[in-house]
């Protein structure tokens, strides 16, 4: 049965979006299939799906891009398109562009009436616009609920346009709590409509498709991609600043690997099913047993396996100086982790490179290409607490205030007002992947550790909206098993 983008139907395994306690108890009874799906009686903060879809390809150059929805679900374009700006700057433009955005900006009207000649106008002046070589649109909600027919306009509109191909993304939020079920909806809008209809024309034997997710800085990207340059391999970068050319040629490739391990795994087995391209997915390429695993599993599917290793030898040699001192300023500091799935339990290994201790960590889902990464983890730090959650904040504060760890890794707002010292490795901004971007995360954990008064003076006069009560509470009260 074909996977159909929607991540908790998936056939071979189970998806758990709400869940709390012991990473012990997690790693024991998940393949017993006993932490059993659950919903939370309240939720605070969820990311849906459509965003994702929308970052995911916010940044393709020779693209535009209409969102069939009402203004407020358009929101996330801003976030975006900041990432596509700073990453023209790390490129060396002058001349900053944003992103080609529409938006329908569906109304009461037309969600009584339908809005499919709204969209259809939105196509048409996109490329009177910006004669873009690809139009991607993404669905909502609203536009999902009143069932339009976004293909058939999409096809009627891509008749007018021969030179132009026209790719509809069904990322409608409420099909999926699992938000990388967003990428999926992305890579499979690609197959249909770009890939299914090329020929995949012959192999380039040193191309590897590497697929990162849009939070994976532009300084990042290109580390990886100088990292395979050094053993031989020429990277096809997708899709952060990717182009149509650049998709076309992903059935070209010797074989495929993501950065992320939930990002692009199910688009890899479909490339494999459909190309014969075998991939490897290994972990995120952050910290030095990390970066290891990722460059050997990529190296083994190209044969550079030798070239690999000593490139591996000569990084490891030259950071180990820094390394050491890094090590002996945080050196049994306890952390809390808290991002998207695959860097959560990527950061998880990495302070131990540091010489820290994991005590605490929130994640959005969990299922079995999880359960080999919670059992390392167990075997580097022991048991720690594992929120399985979509954002919920409130359960983060909860946790903080009960763990009182001495670092906060993840977005800080709300951990630098309880006046914990804080950074993250969800960085769009600044380098964190490989082994000397290492070193930079390393010196960043420890500045905040050693000068915590910013965030300190923060906590003085920033309030949170919860009281007493909630802190004394269970954290995970309101996690209630389906049945």
């Amino acid at each position: 049965m074909a996977y159909n983008g929607i991540r908790e139907q998936r056939q071979d395994t189970e998806t758990i979006n709400d869940w709390g306690g012991s990473s012990l108890a997690a790693a024991r009874d998940f393949p017993q299939k006993c932490l059993g799906r659950a919903d939370r009686s309240f939720s605070q903060g969820l990311q849906c799906q459509q965003i994702n879809s929308v970052m995911a390809l916010l940044s393709m150059e020779d693209a535009a891009f209409v969102v069939h929805s009402p203004l407020g679900c358009a929101g996330c374009c801003s976030m975006a398109n900041d990432w596509y700006r700073v990453g023209q700057i790390y490129r060396g433009s002058m001349a900053l562009k944003n992103a080609r955005v529409l938006v329908t900006n569906m109304d009461e009207r037309d969600v009584v009436l339908g809005a499919e000649q709204k969209l259809a106008k939105a196509l048409r002046l996109a490329w009177e616009r910006y004669k873009p070589k690809v139009i991607f649109i993404f669905t909502s909600c609203a536009s999902g609920i009143i069932a339009d027919d976004v293909d058939s306009v999409a096809q009627e509109v891509n008749a007018e346009l021969p030179d132009t191909v026209i790719v509809p993304i069904h990322c409608e939020g409420f099909k999926s709590k699992v938000c990388a079920s967003g990428y999926d909806a992305a890579f499979l809008a690609i197959t249909k409509y770009v890939l299914e209809k090329e020929d995949a024309g012959e192999t380039i034997p040193n191309l590897l498709n590497v697929f990162g997710p849009p939070t994976v800085s532009t300084v990042d990207q290109m580390e990886v991609e100088r990292m395979l340059g050094e053993i031989g391999i020429e990277a096809n970068y997708l899709p952060f600043y990717a182009s149509l050319e650049k998709i076309r040629r992903i059935p070209r490739a010797a074989a495929s690997s993501a950065i992320c391990k939930v990002f692009a795994d199910e688009f890899m087995k479909d490339l494999e099913r459909r190309y014969n391209i075998p991939y490897s997915h290994t972990i995120m390429p952050i910290g030095t047993r990390n970066t290891d695993r990722w460059l050997r599993g990529a190296a083994k599917l190209m044969g550079k396996e030798q070239e690999a290793e000593a490139y591996i030898a000569r990084e490891r040699e030259a950071i180990a100086p820094l390394m050491a001192d890094l090590r002996r300023r945080l050196e049994g500091k306890t952390v809390f982790i808290t991002g998207g799935t695959g860097r959560t339990f990527a950061a998880g290994a990495l302070v131990d490179d540091f010489g820290m201790k994991l005590i605490g960590m929130q994640t959005p889902t969990y299922d079995k290409n999880i359960q080999e990464d919670v059992e390392r983890l167990n075997a580097i730090h022991g048991d720690f607490v594992l929120d399985v959650a979509n954002m919920m904040p409130f359960e983060q504060v909860n946790l903080l205030r009960k763990l009182k760890p001495d670092v906060f890794i993840g977005v800080p707002i709300w951990a630098a007002r309880l006046g914990l010292p804080t950074t993250h490795v969800l960085d769009i901004k600044r380098p964190t992947m490989g082994y000397r971007n290492l070193v930079y995360l390393g010196q960043k954990i420890a500045a905040q550790v050693e000068n915590p008064g910013y965030n300190k003076r923060i906590a003085q006069y920033a309030t949170l909206p919860y009281k007493e009560s909630w802190y004394d509470s269970d954290p995970f009260k309101y996690i209630v098993k389906e049945g």
